[in-house]
């Protein structure tokens, strides 16, 4: 049997024997089913299945879904950003290099984050990292993508002093309301530190860190998370015998861009701020963290966050296999929910209201089990909602 990179399922050379073989592994994948139990909506569906590792998710107003595939997750990646077309992931943007060459503005190493803005471009977040090792600064970056073209049309680099070596920049939002062109929001994960928040002035490209190592953006110090009945502690690499630590990850706006919602990964706890804080240039540090409201205790680690147009907050729960929706900042209950949803990663709405997630079974990975125990395919899910995309600006 033969796996195809870009996602499909080839036999070749292999009697019926081994191909009814080959399909009993599949079935008895928890991946395989093609539905997930629901709580508060429809089923949830397999949209598409992969060889390869879908991290981020974004979804175009006409409808396009394209993939990161980040080499954080999985160094031997042989691309890093994709669009789903007839369940195949093929490399997007044409034109830009994919490989594994030196780190560059003309090179997507590692994207890690997808979004679509309400200029219906795709923007690209190039986290510029290869499994554990530290970040090559000369290729994170903020790409854009102008989907009516297909061409890229800004990239964005970072200084140093915003996204060094030991950074991970995770997760991103736009608001192109704001200022002359727009500004853009980022978390750094990292699990060396410092943790915080990222803006970015699209217009002029300049950024500036907020909520640097602030307590909202830095991992829990005492919680252990826990997956599938197992403690999430690394049993390979430099860290080994450390329980799994990341830093502000999930991202999400309010409907009407006013609160920034976030959470480290490694927590139980989910915050927001005041954009207004974050965008104001003469802000200091203290008087932003008073800006910061504690949500409160969700009872479960995130990674992945979306809002959406009707000010829902849609949160992934790793812990738990769901995905989770809060009105505001209110309860949180349950969207779906299935043993099945292994790490539930990133979000994106389309426009008929399809939640479409992905899933990465990090929890399996050989820094978490000392070996390889992921079970392939990927699953894209999509379940139906009553929310609409948030995208705020004008076409």
């Amino acid at each position: 049997m033969r796996r195809d990179r870009t996602g499909t399922l080839e036999t070749l050379g292999i009697g019926p024997i081994g191909l009814i073989a080959a399909l009993g592994i599949l079935a008895m994948s928890p991946q395989a089913s093609r539905e997930a139990a629901t709580s508060g909506g429809g089923a949830a569906r397999v949209f598409a299945q992969f060889e390869n590792v879908p991290v981020g998710i974004a979804v175009s107003r006409d409808g396009r879904v394209f993939l990161a595939f980040s080499r954080a997750i999985d160094e031997d990646e042989p691309f890093s950003v994709a669009e789903v077309k007839n369940g195949k992931a093929v490399p997007f943007p044409p034109g830009l290099k994919q490989d594994r060459g030196p780190a560059g503005r003309g090179r997507l190493l590692s994207v890690q984050a997808l979004t679509v803005d309400a200029r219906n471009r795709l923007w690209m977040l190039d986290c510029a990292r290869i499994d554990n090792q530290d970040a090559e600064t000369a290729g994170i970056k903020l790409v854009a993508v102008d989907l009516a073209t297909n061409k890229v049309v800004q990239t964005i680099e970072f200084r140093p002093e915003v996204a060094g070596p030991t950074s991970f920049l995770n997760d991103v939002v736009i608001d192109l309301r704001r200022g002359s062109a727009g500004v853009a929001y980022l978390t750094d994960a990292s699990p060396k530190g410092p943790n915080g928040i990222v803006v970015v002035d699209l217009a002029s490209g300049r950024s500036r860190r907020r909520l640097n190592d602030h307590q909202s953006t830095k991992p829990s110090p005492v919680l252990v998370l826990q997956v599938e009945g197992r403690p999430l502690v690394r049993q390979s690499g430099p860290d080994a015998g450390k329980p799994l630590a990341f830093g502000a990850d999930g991202i999400a706006l309010s409907a009407d861009g006013r609160k920034l919602y976030y959470s480290p990964i490694t927590s139980h706890r989910w915050y927001r701020v005041d954009t207004d804080a974050l965008v104001d240039g003469r802000l200091a540090e203290p008087k932003i963290a008073k800006r910061v409201e504690d949500l409160g205790d969700k009872g479960f680690a995130a990674d992945g966050m979306l809002g959406s147009a009707d000010g829902t907050v849609y949160v992934t729960d790793v812990e738990n296999n769901a995905i989770r929706k809060s009105d505001a900042g209110g309860p949180l209950t349950d969207v779906v929910r299935d043993p099945k949803l292994l790490w539930p990663d990133s979000m994106a709405l389309g426009g008929d209201g399809t939640l479409y997630f992905t899933t990465t079974q990090i929890e399996r990975g050989k820094a978490i089990r000392g070996k390889d125990e992921r079970v392939r395919p990927f699953t894209v899910w999509s379940v139906k909602t009553n929310s609409r995309p948030l995208m705020l600006g004008k076409p």
